[in-house]
């Protein structure tokens, strides 16, 4: 049974009603005590303890909340609220590029609003360019209308002040590096069994496929391309990494794939397809990004994009991540919703019961909303935990504040 003194639950919720004109959330008082021994698991049977503190605190005056602060204060520390996002490092007036990446899987979510505002209101604060760069390059993970809902949504989000790009749109530009990739003897094309490689890879041993020639690569290229050659399956693109790397996945990643499945703007125009690691840093060189600020969970993949830069010898964007947000009550994947929507489960992307940009939209409210939000946040990889409940007590006072 986990137990943490009430005096701390009650500091942080003080600190939150302070914060916050008076009204103190479960969530907020939850990612305190994370620093005080909480572990997730935990959280269900502390709640007892929470919500007993928020209900004798929010019953409270907004004086009376900032006289009772000045007693429990010291036991958590008081950092002021902070006014917009920390000072961006490396960053040039003017000169800051980024970037947020979504995939066509349906329109966007929560989770895709709170990735963009960071990337967004730096550009907005420092000047430059910020791109939404749509992910299309797995065929099979498609839903049309979301190309058009996701730039309507983003306009509206970014006040009209984003760029974008389809990926789908730039194969001959992915192309283009596969061959230089194949030239400078850092690609190889293998038609190893799969499980044979990972066999070998493993056992940090090479392929028969890895020593053949930049020329041999080439024709075997060629023949990935070809629609009388390789069969989906038979071949795959691989990047020539360190097979003495203590992570197996870093060695000899793929870079690019058969895969024949019809695109859903593209048809049957291509049949070879780059895989993210080979398509983000491609896009990122051509695009000149300085910084990124992404979801935690592509950490893993930065060390592969990196090995990219590398060959190429470019300087690697400043980068950041974020952690996620998770909620108790809300689905946040854009396919699971997609899958939904068709289904007839919800009237449609702006269903009041979903957490989309169309549907906040629709309710009234604003971004600037959201950005507060962001800007609250921060930029950290803590994941948070709050419910719906919290989340809009939290989103319904800065549309207030805005209105």
């Amino acid at each position: 049974m986990v137990k943490i003194d009430e005096k701390i639950i009650k500091a942080y919720a003080l600190k939150n009603a302070v914060e916050h004109d008076g009204k103190a959330v479960a969530g907020s008082i939850i990612s305190g005590l994370f620093n005080h021994g909480l572990k997730k698991e935990n959280i269900k049977q502390i709640m007892p303890d929470v919500n007993k503190v928020l209900n004798e605190i929010n019953k409270f005056s907004i004086d009376e909340q900032k006289y009772l602060f000045e007693e429990f204060k010291d036991i958590i520390g008081h950092r002021p609220e902070r006014e917009g996002l920390p000072e961006l490092a490396d960053a040039k007036k003017g000169k800051v590029i980024t970037r947020m990446s979504p995939s066509p899987s349906g329109a966007l979510t929560l989770g895709h609003i709170l990735t963009i505002g960071p990337n967004f209101l730096y550009v907005k604060k420092y000047g430059g360019i910020f791109y939404i760069r749509i992910e299309d390059t797995n065929p099979e993970n498609i839903y049309k209308p979301a190309y058009k809902m996701i730039k309507e949504e983003s306009k509206w989000l970014c006040d009209n002040k984003v760029k974008f790009v389809i990926q789908s749109e730039r194969m001959k530009i992915y192309y283009k590096y596969i061959k230089k990739l194949i030239d400078k003897n850092k690609a190889y094309v293998c038609t190893c069994d799969t499980e044979k490689f990972k066999e070998l890879l493993l056992k940090k041993q090479a392929c028969p496929c890895r020593s053949l020639s930049s020329n041999e690569n080439l024709v075997r290229w060629k023949k990935m391309l070809d629609k009388k050659g390789y069969e989906q399956g038979q071949a795959v693109l691989r990047f020539k990494s360190d097979l003495n790397n203590k992570n197996p996945a870093f060695r000899d990643f793929p870079l690019a794939r058969i895969n024949i499945t019809k695109h859903a703007l593209q048809g049957n125009k291509y049949r070879v397809w780059p895989l993210m690691n080979l398509a983000v840093p491609v896009d990122d060189i051509e695009m000149s990004v300085t910084h990124m600020i992404r979801g935690k969970d592509h950490k893993d993949n930065e060390p592969k994009q990196r090995m990219i830069f590398d060959v190429f010898n470019k300087k690697y964007p400043w980068a950041s991540y974020i952690g996620r947000i998770h909620f108790s009550d809300f689905e946040m994947s854009a396919s699971k919703i997609s899958r939904d929507v068709q289904a007839g489960k919800y009237s449609g992307w702006d269903d009041i019961k979903l957490p989309t940009a169309a549907s906040f939209k629709k309710q009234g409210y604003k971004p600037e909303a959201f950005w507060m939000f962001v800007e609250q946040r921060g930029i950290s990889e803590a994941d948070k935990i709050i419910s719906k409940k919290d989340f809009f007590e939290v989103l319904d006072n800065f549309n207030k504040k805005i209105n």
